[in-house]
């Protein structure tokens, strides 16, 4: 059984404020840094243990730090961070996180990490203790090792399932169910204001589920999409392929089937997912790592960690 650390979470917006709120609630010791007053004294009105950024990172070396910041306030923050800090991240792109570690903080043990969760709300005041109940939460780590146990252990105390993979899998998948999400949602919602007041009047069920992540805080939605630019190039040039292919059909013969048709198998693809089987993997044996991403790879994950076998399941 690994220790059950302390946790120190910097950033306390709504991922990293339903962290500190999961955490303390899962019975650790936490607290937290921000560089917004407003969301730490909010969080001291709560009881949290709120201080500042230099204090947070010195107060227990043995701690969990949990970096909750966008990611243009990253490389200044790991310039920070004290060599041997046990180190995650709540993300939402990999690659870039991990190239910052490696030239700011080549010396902290790091596991990257990205919740799937969240609200279009953002701030303090949008988190809850609950947000990561189910939730898929990623890990890319680069070793197996007792750091691997702890990042993972801590998600599952938070309530997640964990789905390991590498950065750049990571950045590939995320762009296309998040990111380009986005981006079509803030292109639909401009399309849909730009039909006028009685548009607006008109907008119901399709028009606001469509568009219900467009009400997330601009400069989040910037940092998190600019941040993944090669992977979300990607996945806008399917997208585009796929709505220029829609547009001809629709202008020559007034057709839609093969877009609809293909759109519903792609949602019938999430809502009908297949039977998971029970596997375990040995977290110290050679090839660990590879096995932990290939189980990530095949939309499988990781529910229960005995010691350091993690008791898994696989499609």
């Amino acid at each position: 059984m690994g220790a059950v650390r302390d946790v120190c979470v910097i950033g306390l917006g709504l991922i990293g404020g339903s962290v500190l709120r999961a955490a303390k609630a899962a019975g650790r010791t936490v607290w937290g840094a921000t560089a917004s007053k407003e969301d730490a004294d909010k969080a001291r009105a709560e009881g949290f243990d709120i201080v500042s950024v230099d204090e947070a990172l010195s107060r227990n070396p043995e701690a969990l730090v949990v970096l909750a910041v966008p990611m243009p306030a990253l490389p200044d923050l790991l310039r920070k961070i004290p060599a041997g800090t046990r180190l995650t991240d709540v993300t939402s792109v990999k690659g870039p996180v991990h190239d910052a570690v490696h030239r700011y903080a080549p010396h902290a043990r790091f596991v990257g990490g990205h919740p799937m969760a969240g609200t279009s709300r953002s701030g303090w005041d949008a988190g809850t203790a609950t947000l990561f109940e189910n939730a898929a939460w990623v890990v890319t780590p680069e070793e197996a090792d007792d750091h691997l146990d702890d990042v993972i252990r801590f998600a599952l105390d938070l309530g997640a399932h964990v789905v390991p993979t590498t950065p750049e899998e990571h950045d590939e998948a995320v762009a296309r169910i998040s990111h380009l999400p986005h981006i079509m949602a803030a292109v639909l919602a401009a399309v849909g204001a730009d039909g006028g007041p009685l548009a607006m009047a008109l907008a119901a069920g399709s028009f606001g589920d469509g568009t219900r992540v467009a009400g997330s805080r601009p400069e989040l939605v910037r940092a998190m999409c600019e941040g993944n630019r090669d992977a979300l190039l990607m996945a806008v040039d399917d997208a585009l392929g796929r709505l220029g292919a829609a547009r001809g059909s629709l202008a020559s013969t007034g057709g839609l089937a093969k877009t609809i048709e293909a759109g519903h198998e792609g949602r019938n693809a999430l809502v009908n997912q297949p039977d998971r089987t029970p596997v375990t993997i040995d977290l110290t044996k050679p090839g660990a790592l590879a096995a932990l991403r290939n189980l990530g790879s095949r939309g499988g994950r990781v529910v229960g960690l005995n010691g350091s076998t993690a008791q898994a399941e696989t499609s």
